[in-house]
């Protein structure tokens, strides 16, 4: 009898940093609506939604890599979803900066969107 266990990823969470800890935590939970998972000391926390999250670390992140990302429109995460003109209509009434409208691609639909540190956050509904 095989008796190997085998290990499994059971969450995974992109670490970005940011320049002010406070503006991203209110970004995050005011308008793409994500919930403070967890908060240590004043540098670091997890936001979560719908079981998804990201942390947060104050720090100083490369202007010229930022600049960069987005003049090639370098994704730092993709979130899957459902529902997505409602989410872009949602996003675009809150003010959120789209830097990729929403769009049909032979895949399904998509729109990026930046947060105030520069991080492009893609959104996809596939076909």
């Amino acid at each position: 009898m095989d008796t190997t266990t085998y290990s499994r990823i059971k969450k995974m969470s992109p670490l970005f940093l940011v320049t002010d800890l406070d503006r991203s935590i209110e970004f995050y939970t005011k308008k793409l609506g994500f919930d403070i998972d967890f908060r240590y000391e004043d540098f670091y926390t997890g936001i979560i939604k719908d079981g998804n999250s990201i942390h947060l670390k104050s720090g100083k992140p490369s202007i010229e890599e930022r600049k960069n990302r987005r003049n090639n429109e370098d994704l730092d995460i993709v979130f899957s979803v459902d529902g997505i003109e409602e989410l872009y209509q949602e996003f675009v009434s809150k003010s959120v900066e789209i830097i990729q409208p929403l769009r049909d691609m032979p895949y399904g639909k998509e729109f990026y969107m930046i947060d105030p540190d520069g991080h492009i956050i893609a959104f996809v509904e596939e076909a």
